[in-house]
């Protein structure tokens, strides 16, 4: 199928889907209606080829995003098979020994979320499965649970040089025809100081943790945690990710880490072997660079699964049976996120079909603005292209070649701040859209309702981008990443202190 131009309705599809899933609360209807109506505007009415062109959309995009649902189900498969193990209880029962207070516990999921910074999906679903049960045990909401992930998760990515976002957004640029042939990654490791949307964020998680900074919607699910109310409350989350867990007592933490680390470990080394690494003659950077992080991720944790049933049938942990049992279950538990993911997806090609991002950009080239605002206005409409399609790949991905060419053919030297906050703008549109792959997964890792997860984060996320657009119009004047950061960083501060008074103000009435 052929993109055509539709125009403004080419924003219609994303609109609905959007503004049915934060009114009805019920994302998967929302999502079919929203690409339903698309395929209708590109079929030009007619309701049979509309369904074909739905169905032909969606299989496009579930060829493409195979490897990501076949790690799905295997992460989900290595989850219920190491709770059954007990290691998620031992682990559980260790951890709450060692972090004593609610602080801890969420700092160091904080903290694990960013060591983990190869890749957001990995991140989003082995931060959730290691954490879960420690916050659990002290009162942490699961919607606080998956605000920390999803905060930690592609703000680290977008920063790191060896993750699977810097091979993405350097193969852009060189698509892009920026720079030299294999620059890619160089130029993407300039524009990490100038996002002020990764750092700030970074920066919130960490304060929020260590202040007890709970507003908003949030606040509500922490009160009804903090009372013993979280079964109640995350119930509906998930229901097939209810484990019998009863008879798991025999298990060690050591159940739990080694399969996880196995994951890491094959995972980092299933990305290098991909890349060229072993084969001699590519150094590390460029091995990642090359290499095919989805198919690295299933390959890892395919060797987590059998590096779990070395360890636990031996052992007489689980019999054959029920480990085989097991990793069923556990695929079955990701069959919600599997429909919302490719839903996701779908909406997607959708828009790619309709130019919606093509027609965005055109706005964006053919404005009248001073160029000192390319870098604001740039944040603002890649966070609107995000939120819309629920894709930050796929925003800086229509945008980046817009912006070379925009900053080239006026002033060269705005080039890496507007791409830096293409990627800032990007990722704030994907933390706050229902429809997002990563707050999905943020969900899912955290066995959280989604739409609870993007109520509660909304307002935080909304927080540090409304600061990160002050400080790109500072950018745009001052062409320097430093005095726009610590500017960032002063407006957040202080706005925090605020809240923190307002809320110590209100817990004593």
């Amino acid at each position: 199928m052929e993109p055509i131009s539709a125009g403004w309705l080419s924003l219609l599809p994303p609109l609905v889907a959007i503004i049915l899933a934060l009114t009805t609360k019920e994302v998967i209807t929302s999502l079919l209606i929203g690409i339903f109506s698309g395929a209708l505007i590109y079929a030009g009415g007619n309701m049979a080829s509309a369904t074909m062109v739905t169905f032909d959309a969606m299989s496009v995009r579930m060829g493409s995003g195979s490897q990501i649902l076949l790690f799905l189900a295997l992460l989900g498969a290595l989850v219920v098979v190491v709770t059954k193990s007990g290691g998620s209880r031992a682990y559980g029962e260790w951890a709450i020994q060692k972090i004593r207070t609610k602080r801890g516990a969420q700092l160091s999921t904080a903290l694990l979320g960013c060591l983990i910074f190869i890749d957001d999906y990995f991140n989003c679903l082995t931060v959730g499965t290691v954490m879960r049960p420690v916050t659990d045990k002290h009162g942490i909401s699961r919607a606080k649970l998956a605000y920390l992930i999803d905060s930690t998760a592609a703000p680290i990515c977008i920063i790191m040089p060896i993750s699977s976002w810097a091979v993405a957004v350097g193969g852009t640029i060189e698509q892009a025809g920026y720079g030299a042939p294999g620059s890619g990654v160089s130029t993407f490791m300039q524009t990490i100081p100038y996002n002020l949307y990764a750092f700030l964020t970074l920066a919130m998680v960490f304060a929020v943790c260590a202040w007890k900074l709970d507003f908003g919607p949030l606040a509500k699910f922490e009160r009804k945690a903090a009372q013993g109310e979280l079964g109640a409350v995350e119930a509906k989350s998930n229901p097939h990710m209810t484990v019998d867990t009863e008879h798991a007592h025999n298990g060690r933490v050591s159940d739990l880490i080694v399969p996880i680390a196995a994951l890491i470990v094959a995972s980092i080394t299933a990305m290098l072997y991909l890349g060229g690494f072993f084969d001699g003659g590519v150094s590390v950077m460029d091995a990642f660079g090359n290499t095919n992080a989805s198919l690295a991720l299933v390959m890892g944790s395919f060797v987590a699964l059998i590096v779990a049933f070395l360890l636990y049938v031996p052992r007489r942990l689980m019999g054959f049976g029920e480990f085989m049992g097991s990793i069923t279950e556990g695929v079955k538990s990701m069959v919600s996120s599997f429909i919302i993911l490719t839903l996701a997806w779908t909406i997607s090609e959708i828009c790619t079909l309709l130019s919606t991002g093509a027609f965005v950009g055109n706005l964006v080239a053919e404005s009248s603005l001073p160029i000192t605002l390319l870098p604001a206005i740039i944040f603002i409409v890649s966070a609107v292209l995000a939120f819309a399609t629920g894709t930050s790949w796929g925003t800086f991905g229509i945008l980046i070649p817009i912006i070379v060419i925009i900053c080239e053919q006026t002033d060269p030297s705005l080039l890496i701040v507007t791409l830096s906050a293409t990627l800032a703008g990007s990722v704030y549109g994907d933390h706050v859209s229902p429809i997002s792959d990563t707050t999905i997964l943020s969900s899912t890792g955290a066995q959280c309702n989604h739409i609870d997860h993007v109520n509660t984060q909304l307002v935080y996320a909304t927080l540090v981008g409304s600061c990160c657009f002050v400080s790109y119009i500072i950018a745009g004047i001052v062409r320097n990443p430093w005095l726009p950061l610590l500017c960032g960083f002063a407006m957040l501060g202080v706005i925090l202190l605020i809240v923190k008074k307002r809320t110590l103000r209100h817990a004593q009435q």
